[in-house]
């Protein structure tokens, strides 16, 4: 235990150091926003992890996804029948054969997107999206503007959360809008928070908390370590919470989230055809090379290299950092939930299935 905490602040304080040496200005690093971004860190940690009232909240949220995932497949199964989850006409020749991505996993987002649209009309995110930004804002010195965009960030995507600043966008300075698109990158977007939590959740119990909890925590460590490699030189821009989508009734809400859903829905659909169809040829070129170890060379195994030391700076044990490594590098290079469904394949290989019944992997 003594190992593994010694093992993570060394690699906390690795982590920073790198920051630093890639940094535009080393001397204008804030003090404050150092001691901030990590006590911050280590408050949200506590409380979320150690406090049993969050954890029977987490509990609540797993259960809110099963019952969105029941509602989805009542919804799938009445437009796509068996294909979307209904009973099979025929008996399948193995557990899951008959289980479609397409059809089964990835409907959760447009569902997700028209409740997550409705909920923007009721107020009901809006005032998370303050509550949270106030507390960037008191602990870390940032702006009001970058505060809203950040917190949002953990409630909405990339793409939506600077909607919720976008008169002020032009306005930010560059490390404003840096430290914006990092902690994009850092936080999950609820929108497929929910299909992350649906795929890994049968690995891992109560993923959706673990997830959830990791996003909360990276939102100030983004801030840290985009401040430390662009540091702030220019007074911070103000701005108030202004809602991405303007919405005339609930209707309107579910209707304009129904098509903003099936829009990312068709995206991830595409990608995720031509990332595996990109991973498969890369692996059949590398499969051309001698073997090493007695395996063939594969973009996950040549990840998994170039990755260890950096998961291993981030906690993880070295017997452990290669499949890590992988996991990482397969989300740096081409998408995170490719990384995600490997988690998948890891658990099925340890049952013995083969790694061809598992999307060319």
């Amino acid at each position: 235990m003594f190992l593994s905490i010694l093992q993570s602040s060394f690699g906390l304080l690795a982590f920073m150091f790198i920051a630093w040496l890639l940094s535009e200005n080393r001397k204008a690093v804030s003090p404050r926003l150092i001691l901030s971004g990590l006590g911050l860190q280590f408050l949200l940690a506590l409380i979320l992890l150690k406090v049993p009232a969050f954890a029977d909240f987490f509990l609540f949220l797993n259960k809110a996804v099963e019952a969105l995932e029941a509602g989805t497949r009542a919804g799938t199964t009445f437009v796509f029948g068996y294909l979307g989850g209904g009973p099979l006409p025929f008996e399948e020749p193995w557990s899951g054969a008959a289980y479609i991505f397409a059809f089964r996993a990835l409907p959760v987002i447009v569902v997700t997107g028209a409740l997550s649209t409705l909920l923007y009309h009721w107020k009901i995110i809006p005032v998370l999206v303050r509550g949270f930004s106030a507390l960037l804002q008191r602990a870390m010195g940032i702006g009001g503007a970058l505060g809203v965009g950040c917190a949002a960030n953990i409630f909405a995507g990339m793409v939506e959360s600077p909607l919720f600043v976008r008169p002020y966008v032009k306005a930010m300075t560059r490390s404003e809008l840096f430290t914006l698109m990092t902690c994009g990158m850092a936080t999950i977007a609820g929108t497929v928070l929910v299909l992350y939590a649906g795929i890994i959740g049968k690995v891992v119990p109560g993923a959706l908390g673990h997830i959830l909890a990791a996003s909360l925590i990276s939102a100030p460590a983004s801030i840290l370590i985009a401040g430390i490699m662009i540091p702030e030189s220019s007074p911070p821009t103000l701005g108030k919470i202004s809602p991405p989508v303007e919405s005339r009734s609930s209707m309107d809400a579910v209707v304009k989230g129904t098509t903003f859903g099936l829009q990312m829905y068709i995206q991830i659909v595409a990608l995720l055809v031509v990332l595996v169809a990109l991973v498969s040829m890369v692996n059949q070129a590398l499969g051309l090379l001698p073997a090493v170890a007695g395996e063939a060379l594969t973009l996950q195994s040549l990840l998994g290299q170039i990755m260890r030391p950096l998961v291993w700076l981030a906690g993880i044990p070295w017997q452990e950092s290669h499949v890590a490594g992988s996991l990482m590098g397969t989300k740096v290079i081409l998408n995170e939930l490719l990384a995600y469904s490997f988690i998948i394949f890891i658990s099925l290989s340890s049952r013995q299935v083969r790694r061809k019944e598992f999307i060319g992997f």
